[in-house]
C-alpha cells in the first residue's frame, strides 16, 4: 500500500497542475464583451448645455431617429424618418396620404422645458392639403400642447393651442384674433423659424425678422418640444436648435 500510495502522489501532483493551468486562461466578462463589439453607426447623443443642437447628421438613415417618439392624431399615419438631402441628412415626415383634419408629431424624449428658445430650417417639400409644418412645445400628450406653423400654401405663420385634440388659433398681442400674419411667399426653399417661450408669452420670427407675439396661460408647466406637420405634408427639418431660456 506504502509502495502504491508513493506512485498515485505524483500522478494527482501532476493532474491538479494540469487542471489549474486549464484554469487559468483570463476570463471575459459580459461588459468586456460590450466595449469590444463594433458598432456600425452611432447615434447623436443628445448635447447638454446652454443649449442642444441637433443636426442628424450621426442618425441612421432611414429611421425614426433614436430618442425620437412620433404621434399622430385623427385618421391614416404617420413616417418620421432621418433622409438625405442632396448629401445633407434632415429629419423628415414623409406619409403623404392622409386627410386634411390629421397631425403629424415628433418629440424628443429626453427634453421637457418651460421656457426656451427653439430654431429650425424648414423645407416645404409636398403636399396637396397642407403644406410646411413648425414647432410644438409644453407636449404632455398628441391632443395637449402649443403649436406654431408655416404654410407654403398660405404663405402665412399661425400659432395655435392643441387642447383635448381641438386645434384653436390664438390672438395676437395687441393685434386680436388675425389667424396669424401673411408673410411673403414661402416656395419650397429653405426657411429659419424661430421662437421664444418665456412663461405666457410667446414671440415668432421668420428668417430673422419678428412676426407677433402671443399670450396665452392654457399649457403653464414644462412639457416635452419637438415638430409638427399637418395632413399630407412631406417636410424636412435640419439643424434644431433648443436653448433654455
Amino acid at each position: 500500500m506504502k509502495t502504491a500510495l508513493k506512485v498515485l502522489t505524483p500522478v494527482v501532483a501532476i493532474v491538479l497542475i494540469a487542471v489549474a493551468c486549464g484554469n487559468s486562461s483570463p476570463k471575459t466578462t459580459q461588459e468586456e464583451v460590450q466595449e469590444t463589439t463594433p458598432q456600425t453607426e452611432m447615434n447623436e447623443p443628445v448635447k447638454q448645455g446652454p443649449d442642444t443642437r441637433f443636426d442628424f447628421e450621426n442618425y441612421v438613415s432611414g429611421q425614426l431617429p433614436e430618442g425620437w417618439s412620433q404621434y399622430y392624431t385623427g385618421p391614416g399615419g404617420t413616417d418620421w424618418k432621418v433622409v438625405d438631402d442632396q448629401g445633407n441628412k434632415v429629419l423628415a415626415q414623409l406619409y403623404s396620404d392622409n386627410p386634411n383634419g390629421h397631425f403629424n408629431v415628433i418629440v424628443n424624449d429626453a427634453l421637457s422645458m418651460k421656457d426656451m428658445t427653439l430654431s429650425v430650417r424648414i423645407k416645404g417639400v409636398t403636399g396637396e392639403h397642407d403644406k410646411g409644418g413648425g414647432f410644438i412645445w409644453r407636449f404632455t400628450d398628441k391632443d395637449n400642447y402649443y403649436v406654431v406653423r408655416s404654410n407654403p400654401e398660405e404663405d402665412n405663420m399661425v400659432l395655435y393651442k392643441m387642447e383635448k385634440g381641438k386645434r384653436t388659433d390664438l390672438p395676437l398681442v395687441d393685434k386680436g384674433r388675425t389667424y396669424g400674419v401673411d408673410v411673403p411667399p414661402l416656395g419650397d426653399t429653405w426657411h429659419t423659424m424661430k421662437l421664444t417661450v418665456k412663461d405666457d408669452l410667446f414671440t415668432v420670427y421668420l428668417d430673422d425678422k419678428e412676426l407677433f407675439k402671443v399670450q396665452d396661460s392654457t399649457f403653464p408647466d414644462a412639457g416635452k418640444i419637438g415638430l409638427w406637420t399637418k395632413a399630407d405634408a412631406v417636410t424636412y427639418f435640419d439643424d434644431y436648435v433648443i436653448e433654455k431660456n
